[in-house]
């Protein structure tokens, strides 16, 4: 019986990276904190206070910028799947940001009024009449 290991094949090493390289890929890994931070950011102040609306648009737009810089870095220097991958998906969750900004901005006064309610609900039909409140004051269907 043989007991030595017979090589499974020709294994892919990489090169080793050089200085810049190695700068390049730290600054995309920076930036994509950054974007994390300011997408994740958006979302929580959002939930947080209504009120801060402004302060969910300012960081809703930094995400965009971030995420638009992250995506030309990634498709020029091709740096890192994942990070394309996790820019990609953090930029649907931007977009949908902006509509429920867009929205809520319209809707201010409503949404305002509703979060309030909600914070003062205890009870699940508390919760209903504040669903309900919401979507009296809501414009009806279009024809």
């Amino acid at each position: 019986m043989n007991t030595s290991p017979e090589p499974a094949g020709q294994q892919r090493t990489r090169p080793p990276l050089s200085e810049a390289a190695k700068a390049s890929l730290s600054k995309t890994h920076t930036l994509f904190r950054m974007f994390v931070i300011s997408v994740l950011g958006a979302f929580f102040v959002y939930q947080l206070d209504v009120n801060h609306l402004w302060l969910t648009g300012i960081l809703t737009a930094a995400s965009v910028a971030l995420g638009i810089v992250l995506l030309v870095r990634a498709a020029k220097l091709k740096e890192s799947r994942l990070v394309l991958i996790g820019t990609i998906s953090g930029l649907v969750v931007s977009a949908i940001m902006v509509l429920l900004i867009l929205v809520t901005a319209v809707f201010f006064d409503e949404v305002r009024q509703y979060q309030a309610c909600m914070g003062r609900a205890l009870t699940d039909q508390a919760q209903s009449a504040c669903r309900v409140q919401l979507e009296s004051s809501l414009p009806g269907q279009l024809p």
